[in-house]
């Protein structure tokens, strides 16, 4: 079996397990994300906030994300690259739209 078929089996794997806790609507991002955060670390990124991994927000972040799940409010996440840059995921409330941002960008 190729390493890229193993991959998609474990991705694949991982969907039935967690399934997205929400839809996020049109996807964007800043230039300053698109050109420092590579694209597989991006989409992974962007999945995990879908299944409410919050990433590497506080716990007080992470709390508030969970209830907004359940009333409807604006979602943030905090993740890392491989480098080292950190960037952000934000889901507007009305889930229209997600935006992977630059701390320096918002």
């Amino acid at each position: 079996m190729t390493r890229e078929r193993e991959t998609d089996q474990r991705e694949l794997a991982q969907a039935v397990r967690h399934p997205p806790k929400f839809e996020p609507g049109r996807v964007v991002a800043t230039p300053g994300a698109l050109e420092s955060v590579p694209r597989g670390e991006m989409m992974a990124a962007l999945d995990r906030h879908s299944r409410g991994d919050w990433g590497e927000c506080c716990q007080e972040d992470a709390d508030a994300n969970d209830r907004a799940l359940e009333e409807g409010a604006r979602l943030m996440s905090v993740y890392g690259t491989k480098a080292g840059t950190k960037f952000w995921i934000i889901t507007e409330a009305d889930r229209s739209a997600t935006t992977v941002l630059l701390p320096e960008d918002y």
